[in-house]
């Protein structure tokens, strides 16, 4: 159990950025503008391939390669010190579909971290201010500001979306990551997936995944989705993948049941609500994935971790994922144009690994 004003030591360092020059009228948007910006001066914020690593001891490296479907669609961050918090990191995923979606994705990248600060800076300001030295429970307290933070968040993203033509029939999903000292808060819209590498009782290395595909067919996604009058059918032309229609007008279906974006049928069951996971890191667990459903198309979880283990070089790790799911793609699904694909790879301590058998879990 903890005091409250103990919760969030660098909170105060985000607050001196803008001493001096917030206008009465300032919701909290021009500091998270402010601090985005101080982040990629000091390059401590990433949006193409390459490295990053900060005071929390973090390293993530991030590959993308384009597929054979036109133009890259696929958009990523990772902003280390996330907010000026020495001990946070946020890293983000967004692929994006239809004839717009890498302009959808690229406007969810920039939207989401500094809307997601801001929510997070207020609510955090909020309940210091009301807790009058109230003992909590740390990791319950963090995940529920979290938790809040990202529903606002991906409501507030849904509606500015919505005054972009080029977001009616093109969309991105989102798969974003938090680590807030030893807790692990993952956020996922769509078909994206986060993998956590861990070793078990026998010091081997083993993954968990950490989020779940958000496919229309999923009972629980179906649902909603029926209620809502859509319509969940697989094509003869793509036996078991199954699309999001609309109840009687002949049109684009979509093969997943969230996403940001896609106006033409979210009033038939499409969503932008996340689905939030949180986990406490221990010192058995090594590194995370987040990757674009063009890996997961051809690689389990386990042959991703094993991969990214027995890299050599940890800044590697993430091209040589992408490069190895380039070479399952052309070897099992011959004929068929290669997705985008994209990896972000986050170690959690800067101890290199050593090589370890992987296995499922």
């Amino acid at each position: 159990m903890v005091q409250f004003s103990s919760i969030f030591t660098g909170f105060t360092k985000s607050i001196a950025i803008r001493n001096g020059k917030k206008s009465k009228h300032d919701d909290g948007r021009e500091t998270a503008d402010a601090l985005a910006k101080e982040a990629k001066k000091n390059e401590m914020m990433l949006t193409s391939s390459g490295s990053v690593a900060g005071a929390s001891h973090n390293l993530a490296v991030v590959f993308s390669k384009g597929g054979k479907k036109g133009i890259n669609q696929d958009r990523f961050v990772v902003w280390e010190d996330f907010g000026c918090q020495d001990d946070m990191i946020f890293c983000g995923v967004f692929d994006g579909h239809g004839p717009w979606g890498h302009l959808v994705a690229k406007r969810v990248r920039k939207l989401m971290p500094v809307a997601l600060l801001r929510n997070w800076q207020k609510r955090v300001a909020h309940t210091v201010d009301g807790s009058d030295g109230i003992s909590i429970d740390r990791s319950c307290f963090q995940f529920d500001i979290w938790k809040q933070s990202y529903f606002e968040t991906c409501s507030i993203i849904d509606q500015e979306l919505e005054q972009y033509a080029d977001s009616f029939y093109s969309g991105t999903t989102a798969l974003t990551l938090i680590r807030q000292g030893d807790l692990l808060v993952v956020a996922n819209v769509g078909d994206s997936r986060a993998v956590l590498a861990t070793t078990d009782d026998d010091g081997r290395l083993v993954s968990v995944q950490l989020t779940v595909d958000l496919k229309p067919n999923l009972p629980r996604e179906s649902e909603r989705i029926m209620q809502s009058r859509g319509r969940v059918l697989s094509c003869e032309d793509e036996p078991g993948v199954y699309r999001v229609w609309m109840p009687t007008v002949e049109g684009p279906g979509l093969a997943i049941s969230r996403a940001f974006g896609d106006y033409y049928i979210k009033d038939f069951g499409l969503i932008s609500e996340p689905e939030l996971t949180s986990r406490k890191i221990t010192h058995r667990d090594q590194f995370a994935i987040l990757a674009t459903d063009g890996v997961w198309d051809v690689m389990s979880n386990e042959e991703a971790v094993e991969i990214v283990s027995s890299t050599e070089e940890r800044e590697d790790a993430a091209k040589r994922l992408v490069e190895s799911a380039i070479c399952a793609w052309k070897r099992k699904r011959r004929g068929v144009p290669m997705d985008d694909i994209s990896a972000i790879c986050l170690f959690f301590r800067n101890i290199p690994l050593s090589k370890q058998q992987a296995k499922s879990v």
